[in-house]
């Protein structure tokens, strides 16, 4: 299979820096672009930064976006004390925003969408954050991509050397995953099927842990 180029958003969040760092060692990718707000303090050959201020503020047809097999979007936020306003703008808004920004430069894009486990697909539900990721994995699925695949994970492993990790989460790291081994992923796992996903496509658009795992092989 020929190494593949991408776009990967939250490289400076703990998912999307695992992401990256996966990219980074893969032989199936060959370049990286970063789209951030700051850098991602990594050096390598594959890798360029692309530094914007606001996600909103990309123009649709940004020129620096062409020439892309995929997109890895693992930006993203908390909802914790936040209002459906303001948490859809930020999850919804700025997701569809760059997300066609991408597809006007490389209309045969993969894009691959770090959603979250118990995502609401009705966007019906009671759970505000559900409602909304349920909303913007909806979404995706009718812009028009080659593939686009929303990744449901739950527990995430670090990968070993990663910087954006939050102190609450790190108490968890090495015992969570040996009692609840079905409800957890490494970081690893989560790239390579994200850069699988790419090569091989995968039954359902809608990935839950067995399946990103599955596709992790």
């Amino acid at each position: 299979m020929n190494p593949i180029k991408i776009i990967l958003t939250g490289a400076t969040g703990m998912v999307g820096e695992g992401v990256l760092m996966e990219c980074l060692e893969n032989p199936n990718v060959s370049e990286i672009l970063s789209v951030s707000r700051k850098p991602s303090g990594k050096k390598h050959p594959k890798l360029k930064e692309y530094l914007v201020p606001d996600f909103l503020s990309i123009d649709v047809n940004d020129e620096k976006l062409k020439d892309y097999d995929a997109c890895f979007f693992c930006a993203g936020i908390s909802s914790v004390g936040m209002n459906e306003e303001d948490y859809t703008k930020i999850t919804y808004d700025t997701t569809i925003h760059f997300a066609q920004a991408v597809l006007n430069q490389n209309p045969e894009m993969v894009f691959n969408y770090v959603s979250g486990a118990s995502t609401d697909s009705t966007e019906s539900g009671k759970l505000m954050w559900a409602r909304v990721k349920g909303r913007t994995e909806n979404a995706l699925k009718k812009m028009g991509f080659r593939n686009a695949f929303n990744f449901r994970p739950g527990f995430m492993k670090p990968v070993e050397g990663q910087i954006n990790v939050k102190w609450f989460f790190k108490p968890f790291i090495w015992f969570f995953p040996v009692i609840l081994p079905s409800k957890s992923l490494t970081l690893h796992e989560v790239g390579r099927a994200m850069i699988n996903a790419v090569h091989k496509g995968y039954p359902t658009a809608t990935l839950e842990i067995r399946d990103i795992k599955n596709l992790a092989i």
